[in-house]
């Protein structure tokens, strides 16, 4: 039996050759925190313990899982979002903390309105809906999604975070049919096809390709759900929708062509545009 100091170094020497090697340390020790079930700090107290034969092989499986470029956050079966805690699996995309910026704008707009009516279309893990819930418990959150397993596992989260979400499958507003919302916010597919080549092993590999990807430039689900939002929102109602680099002018253009007002994008980190606002007169 070898220790777990002598683990770590050689995981980080098995992922050095992985899809990420800046990464390296610090994905071995996610990993065998995850397998013994203890936190940083215990790995760095007690890393002269021996770690059992058999736990070694296990630990060994997920190294050479990681190093063929599978998402940590798959290996592991969680991640966080908006510091709350999410299951997640290869049936749903692994949140972004970009996708927090989605999360802020809502709250921002929901601050309009007494008790909004929010549709979160394409909910996948659940994260948006989840959130906003989390964070606007005098507003009323559904969240729809065509995958009857990503459903499932966004119900899971809303029960481990302590929400209430109703969820609704279906293709886009198509299971809200008839009703009318305050907010209708969603982070859906939006790459290229022609840009698979250029994605990370992590996300062309083992992401699910129909949360991804819309058509030959990135904007056939953004054609379907604009003018969709605009008639299931109320007036002085809100869309809210993540974006891909570079759609900024397009998406525009389809906002103001359905009727939309007061178009605006807000940047990420990196000053890209990553979401659009627009009202409903």
């Amino acid at each position: 039996m070898l220790s777990l100091r002598h683990h770590l170094d050689l995981g980080e020497l098995t992922l050095k050759d992985g899809p990420h090697p800046e990464r390296a340390r610090r994905d071995a020790e996610l990993l065998l925190m995850h397998l013994l079930k203890r936190s940083r700090a215990w790995l760095i107290a007690h890393n002269d313990e021996l770690l059992a034969d058999e736990l070694s092989v296990s630990y060994t499986e997920l190294l050479e899982r990681r190093r063929k470029g599978e998402p940590i956050q798959y290996i592991t079966g969680e991640t966080e979002f908006y510091g709350l805690p999410f299951l997640v699996t290869p049936d749903v995309l692994i949140p972004r903390p970009e996708t927090e910026h989605l999360v802020e704008k809502v709250i921002e707009m929901a601050s309009n309105f007494v008790a909004p009516r929010i549709v979160d279309v394409g909910t996948g893990s659940g994260a948006i809906a989840v959130a906003l819930a989390h964070r606007l418990p005098h507003a009323s959150i559904t969240a729809t999604d065509i995958s009857s397993r990503a459903l499932a596992l966004a119900e899971e989260n809303a029960k481990r975070n302590g929400v209430a979400v109703r969820f609704l499958l279906g293709d886009l507003l198509a299971p809200v049919e008839g009703e009318r919302f305050e907010i209708i916010v969603s982070n859906p597919p939006y790459v290229a096809m022609a840009d698979r080549d250029s994605l990370d092993v992590e996300v062309r590999e083992y992401e699910p390709a129909l949360a991804l990807f819309a058509g030959e430039d990135g904007l056939e689900i953004y054609h379907r759900l604009i003018p969709a939002a605009f008639d299931a929102l109320t007036p002085g109602g809100f869309v809210v929708l993540e974006i891909g680099y570079g759609q900024s002018t397009a998406i525009a253009d389809l906002l103001t062509s359905a009727g939309f007002e007061c178009v605006e994008f807000v940047p990420d980190l990196q000053g890209i545009s990553r979401v659009a606002c627009a009202r409903r007169p």
